[in-house]
């Protein structure tokens, strides 16, 4: 089994998207798709892949981990040894609830000192109540922003990231489109 979900992870990575039943006859050197059936069938019990409400294949955690060799210092240096601690996936990681979580990228720099940059993504889960401190994303009087959320006495304002942005206060509508839970930054584009 773990050769052939080790060609189906290859096929997943390269092209990013789980093959068809036909593509993974062949990948899989197979005569017929009923033996891609039987394949796909055992790899659902086990977590190897999921289907969709269309039936259609997606990864499962067992497509999606990364290791996880240990901690480094960010400090001094310290001698590290490469150890295989875990595996992680990255969406169960950095995604609690799948259902109401989206992702947009980051354009301005307003909130740069919060460490939000252009061109990183944030995940923002929609449906959570924001608490003074979290950063969500919110239309504002027709405007849509990226701010600190901030409730004081019933009063609503949502300050900036950055001293050269005002902090603002809806004169007319406010709708918070979800609560940032993750930021990620890519540094090197493939």
């Amino acid at each position: 089994m773990t050769t052939h979900v080790e060609k189906l992870a290859q096929f997943y990575r390269t092209r990013d998207r789980m093959p068809s039943y036909g593509e993974l006859t062949t990948l899989l050197g197979f005569r017929s798709k009923n033996a891609a059936t039987y394949w796909v069938e055992r790899w659902l019990e086990h977590g190897v892949v999921k289907r969709d409400r269309t039936g259609r294949l997606l990864p499962g955690k067992a497509l999606l981990p990364i290791r996880l060799l240990g901690d480094i210092q960010a400090g001094f240096p310290s001698p590290a040894e490469e150890e295989n601690v875990d595996t992680i996936s990255l969406d169960d990681w950095l995604i609690e609830q799948r259902e109401s979580s989206f992702m947009l990228r980051v354009s301005g720099d307003s909130m740069q000192d919060a460490g939000i940059l252009t061109g990183d993504y944030v995940i923002l889960e929609r449906g959570r109540t924001p608490k003074n401190g979290d950063i969500v994303v919110a239309e504002v009087d027709s405007a849509w922003t990226m701010k600190y959320f901030e409730r004081k006495n019933g009063v609503v304002a949502l300050r900036s990231g950055n001293r050269r942005y005002p902090t603002l206060r809806p004169k007319e509508t406010l709708t918070i489109a979800g609560v940032v839970t993750v930021v990620i930054r890519r540094y090197k584009t493939l």
